[in-house]
């Protein structure tokens, strides 16, 4: 679904991403660890060119996404985003947040979107939350809001960027826990995360990255039990 070839990426004279090749398959769950300051999140973000690379190709469904001729807005259509901070409108009630870009994007009917937006309240238990605005919401309540929001584009992939990092610990696991529902139900996933746990238990593909490259990649039981790299080790030893 996604294939990455020689993707390099750098901020003035900081190279951040460093001939990066990385493959995801549909129904995978990969889950992205790593150091901050590795590079990860600037993976992602390359992979639907909210940042875009300095060279490299990022084929999205068969098509390079840096072609020129690649409509980037109708390729996000199908790539769900995640962020760390919500990012919730916050003049907006919950359903209109949800309804937002199906209705201007997708040009679904109103009544449509609506009834799509519910169905997705109630998967990620908030329908009761329906009319309240985002500043009546707890962190774990505005997280689950923004993957129901993502959902609601019907998506191929969904990246999370460090989905549980801004919550508290209480309320991590509510997020964690619809993520696990969505990868039983077979989402292709990638999944930047400091959440150990939940990258042992779902997902089907481990990348560990430092400094740029990419270290280490594996099942869950060859990273976390076969660990190659040494570095790989280090980091673990202090996470786990």
């Amino acid at each position: 679904m996604i294939k990455i070839k020689n993707l390099k990426k750098k901020f003035g004279k900081l190279e951040v991403l460093k001939n990066i090749d990385m493959n995801v398959k549909k129904g995978e769950i990969v889950a992205i660890l790593g150091p901050s300051g590795s590079g990860k999140s600037t993976l992602l973000r390359c992979m639907n060119l909210l940042e875009t690379p300095n060279d490299g190709e990022v084929i999205f469904e068969g098509k390079n996404i840096l072609d020129k001729n690649c409509d980037i807005n109708k390729a996000r259509q199908n790539i769900g985003m995640v962020f760390q901070n919500f990012n919730l409108f916050p003049n907006m009630s919950v359903i209109d947040n949800i309804t937002f870009a199906p209705i201007k994007g997708k040009k679904m009917d109103k009544e449509d979107a609506i009834k799509i937006g519910e169905q997705l309240l109630q998967r990620v238990g908030l329908i009761d939350k329906k009319y309240a605005y985002p500043s009546q919401l707890s962190g774990g309540q505005k997280q689950r809001i923004a993957i129901a929001r993502s959902l609601a584009m019907q998506p191929d992939v969904m990246l999370f960027d460090e989905p549980t990092s801004a919550l508290d610990p209480e309320m991590v696991k509510e997020v964690l826990d619809v993520m696990k529902e969505l990868a039983k139900e077979g989402t292709t996933m990638v999944v930047v995360t400091h959440e150990i746990g939940f990258a042992k238990e779902v997902a089907t593909k481990v990348v560990f990255m430092d400094g740029g490259y990419i270290v280490e990649e594996g099942t869950p039981t060859e990273v976390f039990d076969n660990t190659k790299e040494g570095r790989t080790k280090d980091f673990l030893s202090k996470v786990i």
